[in-house]
């Protein structure tokens, strides 16, 4: 890549980590006058399958609906949305916007213990001292003893980590068993159907249904803008995996942690103590030595168009 490439990468790339670092303030804001998980699931399955199907319209993109594609939209479906943003969703009443951001960027680290269970990845001594980084520093996090300036209920950490784990293994299930051939916008429409039947049931049965008003309040707009941030972001970064490589994409993940810190103190006003930061840099060096080898992360963003 020439010196302007670098450039205009670079500032995709910082783009991409204030869009994703924006969500758990906005879900925190989503959750503030009582939304409950099924209602929020919902619409965001209906804002997903809108987007996804014009986008898909657009580029002339049929939706295949085989036995094998419809089993890939309900797995994803459930590991990519029910069940991790339904936790998220419980546990954002809980938990400062701040350290939920900084919780999920554990999802690297988790993706390398998964893979090496799935026999997709090999083992590597420099990816288990990641690992031990990364949980030295979830550990300063959720153990009681530490100060980080703000009440961490440890039950809550520790489920959300759950939530961190179904990224993990949702990224891992498409790297061993693949999307049937479709491309990510196709792969997108067909999970966001699969969640909308999903979720409806489940939203109906429990009685936590949101109703849209007008002027939308903000804890609506939030939701809005949670789902609609995430496709578009999404969708640059799978551009930008196929034009720099996975190498060069994967770093957003240092972009929407620190983005996500910045976000919770400018939007909630959230602050923290300095053992913080050493968490945060325990995890950066966690995510730095975990990431795959270059020519191995190059070799799979060639594919990704």
């Amino acid at each position: 890549m020439t010196r302007r490439d670098i450039a205009f990468f670079s500032l995709v790339l910082m783009l991409m980590g204030a869009g994703w670092g924006a969500s758990q303030p906005m879900t925190k804001v989503a959750v503030s006058t009582g939304y409950q998980p099924f209602g929020l699931l919902f619409w965001q399955s209906v804002i997903g399958a809108a987007v996804m199907g014009v986008i898909c319209l657009l580029r002339r993109l049929p939706l295949p609906l085989g036995p094998r594609v419809l089993r890939l939209y309900v797995i994803l479906a459930m590991i990519g949305a029910v069940v991790p943003n339904t936790i998220s969703y419980q546990v954002a009443v809980h938990l400062p916007a701040g350290i939920m951001s900084l919780l999920l960027s554990v999802i690297p680290m988790f993706a390398f213990v998964i893979a090496l269970a799935l026999g997709t990845d090999q083992f590597q001594w420099r990816r288990l001292t990641g690992l031990c980084f990364g949980l030295v520093g979830v550990l300063i996090i959720i153990v009681p003893s530490v100060d980080l300036g703000q009440s961490i209920p440890v039950f809550w950490a520790a489920l959300y980590l759950v939530t961190a784990a179904f990224y993990a293994f949702e990224g891992n299930y498409i790297a061993k068993w693949g999307t049937e051939g479709l491309g990510p916008f196709q792969v997108m429409l067909g999970a966001s159907l699969a969640g909308l039947i999903i979720s409806t049931p489940l939203m109906l049965l429990s009685g936590q249904y949101i109703a849209p008003e007008f002027p939308m309040p903000l804890p609506q707009l939030a939701v809005i803008a949670t789902n609609v941030i995430h496709i578009f972001v999404y969708a640059t970064y799978v551009w930008l995996a196929g034009r720099a490589g996975a190498v060069f994409a994967v770093q957003v993940s240092y972009m929407v942690t620190g983005f996500g810190l910045i976000w919770a103190w400018f939007l909630l006003g959230e602050a923290y103590a300095s053992t913080l930061w050493l968490a945060l840099a325990a995890i950066f060096v966690g995510m730095y030595l975990v990431q795959p080898r270059p020519a191995l992360a190059a070799d799979a963003g060639m594919g990704e168009t």
